[in-house]
């Protein structure tokens, strides 16, 4: 089954180039913020199902940009994608994850090993402005550090919206907490917390 998926942030927008070939069993729009994780969107989520069935063969999309808001998000939308053999075709720029030989494609392989490693750094530039941050707070005496008492009771905890989407998420069943971490933007140990605490409420 061949797949055309393309998103507008608002209905003002023209889809129109992103679909210029008809030839597709199936023509998903989103119309919404690129800042939602792509199997999360409204269409995004029928794609899921059809990978979940296994009916999906080809995903086709206008631009590397419409699988996720950032290049974490593309990543394991890409990896997901190629690891179950779907064919990621994107216009824009021109890559395929899967040649016509059914083998990755070395030129794709390169460019999400480049954005990984992109990822990689940003992240690590990232935690770097924080722990400098934290070093010159402390060094004019602003950082105490969590104060005694702030942790997180399990009903706060759980009252969260993101303790509320991992919830969500393994009910499913079908993700792993690789996955969910990914989707949900925090780490398996934070999943583990939640279920647990999820557990200890619920007895």
């Amino acid at each position: 089954m061949r797949v055309l998926y393309s998103r507008v942030s608002t209905l003002d927008q023209n889809p129109e180039r992103q679909l210029q070939d008809k030839n597709y069993d199936y023509i998903f729009t989103d119309y919404c913020s690129g800042s939602i994780p792509l199997f999360e969107r409204p269409k995004g989520s029928q794609v899921k199902k059809l990978i979940g069935l296994g009916l999906l063969k080809e995903l086709h999309i206008h631009s590397i940009d419409r699988l996720g808001r950032n290049t974490l998000d593309v990543l394991s939308v890409w990896e997901e994608l190629t690891s179950n053999g779907i064919i990621i075709e994107c216009k824009n720029p021109l890559i395929r994850n899967i040649d016509e030989n059914g083998k990755v494609d070395k030129f794709s392989e390169l460019l999400m090993s480049i954005l990984s490693t992109m990822s990689s750094f940003e992240r690590g530039l990232i935690r770097e402005r924080q722990m400098e941050g934290i070093r010159i707070r402390k060094e004019k005496g602003l950082y105490t550090g969590r104060r005694v008492g702030t942790g997180d009771t399990p009903e706060r905890l759980l009252s969260k919206d993101r303790s509320k989407r991992i919830l969500d998420y393994l009910s499913k069943g079908t993700y792993s907490y690789h996955e969910i971490s990914k989707i949900v933007g925090c780490s398996t140990t934070t999943i583990v917390k939640v279920k647990k605490m999820s557990q200890m409420v619920s007895n």
